[in-house]
């Protein structure tokens, strides 16, 4: 099963924070993702510059076709980058871990997403789009969707409506298993009717933390899944330490959450949404999928950012074969 995603190609820069004053001084909602310009994003990292700091590709669905291409799953990825040193290590990032870059190019800077890790592991981003934000619907054909099973799209492209709406409509159109995360709670404010009429007409799949699908629903966890379920085919509501709820018609499973020492929350949701998609492409039972993102998001809580070493992904496999043989 061949699987596509698209997103905003943006280099994330993890900064540790000793305290949250940072937060409250550029007025970031703590566990959210703000969207800033160029000259606040190079603020930011100056009043940071005395912190430690990591740099990486990311973007919500890069992360997600990243960890798809950790577990063997045939990946590409759809986005735009500036011609500059961030968009050449995006590139090279995603080549070198054999996910087919399909990329556009712009003068613009590359987007970068500068992730204030806080203390108790929340993170919060500021994110400069940069290049990415060009991403059009001009660029998006039907060609692109060919020979595809799966299409993946992250929820903060519903800025650019016309392009979602593209995308979704292409993809659904031809066939494929479109997907969607809903992305960020203040995301999901901000674009609540956009976003309901996309999903009731292009969805197949929504993945939505508490805190976002309590912003689409207005409801709790266990009702908010109720209603998600009645959009499209699959749900999951991700509830943090205590797990996930996943929906299909009537059907509904809670898989616990693993326990581990959480040192950054950043990529938890994307790499669950991999380890879905990955036992959804094996054909596993809902159950088993839900598990498998549970051991993609709990070991990935366990670093910094949303990458983690070979040796880790080889253990992250072994279990996942042994889950396969239950």
């Amino acid at each position: 099963m061949k699987i596509l995603g698209m997103g905003n190609a943006l280099v994330d820069i993890m900064t540790q924070l000793n305290d949250d004053i940072i937060l409250d001084k550029f007025n970031l909602p703590k566990g959210s993702m703000t969207l800033v310009d160029r000259e606040l994003s190079n603020y930011i990292h100056i009043e940071t510059a005395g912190l430690s700091k990591t740099k990486a590709s990311g973007g919500s669905a890069a992360n997600t076709i990243h960890g798809l291409a950790h577990l063997g799953s045939d990946v590409s990825f759809i986005g735009k980058i500036g011609r500059d040193d961030m968009g050449r290590f995006f590139k090279r990032d995603m080549e070198i871990n054999n996910v087919k870059p399909i990329l556009y190019s712009s003068i613009t800077d590359t987007g970068r997403a500068v992730a204030l890790v806080s203390q108790d592991s929340e993170r919060t981003f500021a994110t400069y789009l940069g290049a990415a934000v060009e991403l059009s619907e001009e660029d998006i054909t039907s060609d692109i969707f060919t020979d595809y099973d799966v299409f993946y799209i992250e929820g903060y492209l519903i800025n650019n409506l016309p392009l979602i709406n593209k995308a979704l409509r292409l993809a659904h159109g031809k066939g494929l298993k479109t997907c969607i995360d809903l992305a960020s709670f203040n995301i999901v404010e901000q674009y609540k009717e956009a976003l309901h009429a996309e999903i009731r007409d292009n969805v197949d799949i929504i993945f939505a933390n508490e805190e976002e699908a309590r912003a689409f629903t207005g409801l709790e966890p266990e009702e908010a899944l109720d209603v998600l379920c009645g959009m499209c085919e699959i749900a999951i509501v991700k509830t943090g330490p205590k797990g996930s709820l996943i929906g299909r018609g009537q059907e509904r499973i809670a898989v616990p959450a693993l326990r581990v020492n959480s040192i950054d929350t950043t990529g938890a949701g994307d790499l669950y949404a991999a380890g879905f998609l990955y036992g959804l492409s094996r054909n596993q039972p809902l159950k088993t999928c839900g598990e498998t993102g549970t051991i993609l998001a709990a070991n990935v809580i366990e670093v910094i950012g949303a990458k983690m070493k070979e040796s880790t992904w080889e253990n992250i496999r072994r279990e996942i074969n042994l889950l396969n043989k239950k």
